[in-house]
């Protein structure tokens, strides 16, 4: 039986500190994540779900986007896949009558894990202008709040659409196709916070913002570089790709400020060896670089080999046939290493030239590399030339478009990339608009949009009067918290699709306006079937999924749904709901008319920016998922018998130029070699580099529970990990409670402060001048002005701050 949701916050009083783990997985995560699932769903519940986790026949994990093999385990999940699977099919709900019993205020004062633990929303819900409480609203009412504000817009750019990486590509395509059929680009999304960065390199230097290798290449690489990852709390079924892979032979080097149990050995709880034998190491080598210093890193070993293929002693570790053949910039990069000294890459990394030698020896010896990165190297300043120096490396030796090589960007979200396949894009390509163009008769917008912090500003500056969320939490999940969510007050409507209770709504505009959504594992029955939808994981790889599980409420409407029902409304062609059957079977009839719909226009639709609307028979794209995926291959390449190639469980990639035949969408044609100057965060003195991440209970804004057990923190998140030396020389003791503030210089050079409040010092292995602490909690400390160079990310991995005593 289900437990019920917690009365109280977490106690931060409680913590309690132990020694960090060396190792990862095994037994206690199964326990742990069964614990989770019973408190949650129960235990018939829980074994009735997690049986269809991944399956061929299931549904997709909500939580990582890591991909699966084509064959599969019974149990093809992993712990926080359980405990992400457990807080959607919860059985705990919040209804009417818990927003009746608690102010929007009173919310809002409760943290981030007690508002998740509530449970899955179940009816629409509204917060009237002056209101204390929500109080619930009918669907048709509900939606027509959202439209007539939509069309009461002065012009379409005073509308922001933000999406989170869970949602899927059937309803983020038609979700896009609304937001350019109102006339704006302004769809900032999740990416823009994580993997921005990733993209603005990869596309310069390869041609394609997306990683170019499988599931099989990371299995047979001889070479693995690790580097800001976490795949033990972050993407656990990498472990076991990891392991195969050392099984066959390959080599792994870990990358990062703090030492991650996940990295250095591997209990495998579905083989006899993970059980009882010990499991398997990983790491072959651990290098624990400052945060920052990671571009040093991999300008070391192209140093390195460039200076070994000029010596002429041995094998040359250069593939000098690919570089003449597939790339450009060559020389140019040769010149820019040969001028770094040695002794700065030394102070960037932290880490003995005789180290960095020794790894570049590795990467030497390896005929197929593949290098690994997450938000440890996405979120700083110089992230965008960190990664370009991360690619130069792959191509000195050919390690790109061959079996066991190339680059492998880890995403979060299950389907993120696949959202900015189908056009969840602030910068979209005039070829993807000129498709959406021919294939709906209209012209979409081609000025560029807003991302995260672009859309932060304009909230902020009154430059938006509608925000609309398709899930997310995107006031916890952004950075510069007070501004946020002063910025997202000042908005006239904020209107969230959602499944569980989150912080962001309790934090509204002047109206706001909760739709709740069916989640990955419940049954979509529309159009008098049962539909599914369809997602794209790390590696390119499409596969559909199918929700199994009853719904929590018969009042619920599938994010496809919402937004067809939107598009109606503000575009006509199709009646909205109209014999469309609901999540319970039962036919809906729309009271309002397409002629109707048609004859409310835009207020902005005479303007000479407008380009049409997009035509669509809305109602029954509603009612048949297969028809947007018609549209969408029409529009997208690669997409070709998309029906057909999902069918029974089936998985197809998308074509990858890089990957499958050595070409690049480059200006030319060719990789691109670059030539980055070398940087690194220059720390001052008496202050600690600060970077913010996810505790091993948590999967990006949701806290699944109150422990970080790997590294060794146990009931509370209010910690920041540190140097013991830098405790004691800011004179401190471990385990006093400090404040935190932030120190950013702005334009005009005064240094702007921000604060987090109430934090536990805690002494751990990390570099001298670093130190860690959870998000969201310190997303306070972010400024929104601090962002990457070309991709806008904000910089969460290099926030410069002080121990200021409390009181």
């Amino acid at each position: 039986m289900a437990s019920k949701a917690p009365k109280r916050d977490i106690d931060e009083s409680a913590l309690r500190v132990t020694r960090p783990k060396k190792v990862a997985v095994g037994v206690p995560a199964v326990l742990h994540a069964l614990q989770i699932s019973q408190q949650q769903m129960g235990v018939a519940r829980s074994v009735q779900t997690l049986i269809r986790v991944n399956q061929k026949d299931g549904f997709d994990c909500p939580g990582c986007a890591w991909p699966e093999e084509n064959k599969r385990h019974a149990a093809e999940f992993c712990e926080n896949g359980a405990k992400a699977v457990a807080e959607e099919a919860t059985l705990r709900q919040v209804g009417p009558d818990f927003f009746a019993r608690h102010s929007v205020e009173e919310l809002a004062g409760h943290d981030d894990w007690w508002l998740g633990q509530q449970g899955r929303l179940t009816h629409p819900m509204i917060l009237d202008e002056g209101a204390t409480h929500y109080r619930p609203i009918a669907w048709d009412d509900a939606l027509d709040v959202v439209a007539e504000a939509l069309r009461d817009l002065d012009h379409p750019d005073e509308s922001t659409f933000y999406t989170s990486g869970r949602t899927s590509n059937e309803a983020a395509f038609l979700y896009q196709l609304l937001v350019r059929g109102i006339g704006t680009n302004n769809l900032p999304d999740c990416s823009n916070m994580c993997h921005e960065s990733s993209g603005s390199a990869l596309t310069e230097t390869i041609g394609i913002g997306k990683g170019t290798v499988s599931i099989e290449d990371i299995h047979t690489a001889e070479l693995l570089i690790v580097a800001g990852q976490n795949p033990g709390t972050n993407h656990p079924r990498m472990l076991s790709a990891l392991e195969k892979a050392k099984e066959n032979g390959a080599k792994i080097i870990a990358v990062n400020p703090l030492p991650e149990a996940g990295l250095m050995r591997f209990e495998n709880p579905q083989t006899p060896k993970g059980v009882m034998l010990g499991g398997q190491k990983l790491a072959d080598e651990f290098v624990q670089i400052r945060l920052g210093g990671d571009q040093a890193l991999f300008q070391a070993i192209g140093k390195h080999l460039l200076e070994a293929s000029a010596d002429g002693e041995s094998a040359d570790p250069i593939d000098h046939e690919f570089i003449a053949a597939h790339t450009t910039g060559f020389e140019e990069y040769a010149r820019e290493l040969a001028a770094v000294p040695w002794r700065d890459l030394v102070e960037a990394t932290g880490v003995p030239e005789s180290a960095l030698r020794r790894v570049a020896e590795m990467v030497r010896a390896s005929r197929a590399t593949i290098v690994c990165w997450a938000m440890g190297l996405t979120q700083h300043k110089h992230s965008v030339p960190m990664l370009r120096d991360v690619v130069n490396v792959l191509l000195l030796q050919g390690n790109i478009g061959k079996p066991g090589a190339g680059v492998c960007p880890v995403r979060g979200h299950s389907n993120v990339q696949g959202d900015r396949t189908v056009g969840i894009y602030e910068k979209p390509s005039e070829a993807f608009l000129a498709a959406l163009d021919r294939e709906f008769g209209f012209t979409a917008p081609r000025a560029h949009g807003y991302d995260v912090v672009e859309a932060i500003r304009a909230m902020r500056d009154g430059r938006t009067r509608v925000f609309m969320a398709m899930g997310g939490n995107f006031v916890s999940a952004t950075p510069d918290t007070r501004v946020t969510e002063a910025a997202v007050r000042s908005v006239d409507l904020t209107v969230q699709v959602s499944t569980k209770l989150n912080r962001s709504h309790t934090v509204t505009g002047r109206r706001a306006i909760i739709l709740p959504a069916l989640g990955r594992t419940d049954r979509d029955r529309r159009g008098g079937r049962e539909q599914r939808v369809s997602v794209e994981d790390s590696m390119g790889a499409v596969h559909s999924s199918r929700g199994r599980l009853a719904p929590p409420s018969d009042d619920l409407l599938s994010e496809v749904a919402i937004v067809a029902r939107l598009c109606a409304r503000v575009f006509g062609g199709g009646v909205a709901g109209a014999g469309v059957e609901g999540a319970a079977g039962v036919r809906e009839e729309d009271r309002r008319t397409e002629e109707d719909a048609a004859a409310k226009t835009p207020r902005f639709a005479e303007s000479p920016r407008e380009g049409g609307r997009p035509r669509a028979d809305w109602a029954a794209l509603e009612g048949d998922y297969a028809l947007i995926r018609a549209h969408i291959a029409a529009v997208i390449p690669g997409f070709d018998d998309y029906e057909q190639r999902i069918d029974k469980g089936r998985t197809f990639f998308l074509p990858n130029g890089p990957r499958d035949t050595r070409s690049f969408a480059t200006s030319d044609g060719l990789a691109h070699f670059t030539a980055n100057p070398l940087e690194y965060p220059r720390i001052p003195r008496g202050r600690v580099l600060l970077q913010t991440l996810r505790s091993h209970d948590q999967y990006n804004t949701t806290i699944y529970g109150k422990d970080d057990r790997y590294r060794g923190i146990h009931g509370g998140r209010r910690v920041v990990l540190v140097h013991a030396r830098d405790i004691s020389d800011a004179g401190f003791a471990e385990g006093d409670v400090v404040d935190l503030v932030s120190e950013w210089t702005a334009r005009d050079g005064h240094v702007e402060e921000r604060r987090a409040e109430a934090f536990r010092l805690v002494a751990y292995q990390t570099p001298r001048g670093n130190a860690a602490a959870y998000y969201p909690e310190t997303n306070v400390l972010v400024p929104l002005d601090s962002v990457a160079d070309v991709s806008g990310t904000p910089t969460s991995k290099s926030v410069v701050v002080r121990f200021e005593r409390r009181g």
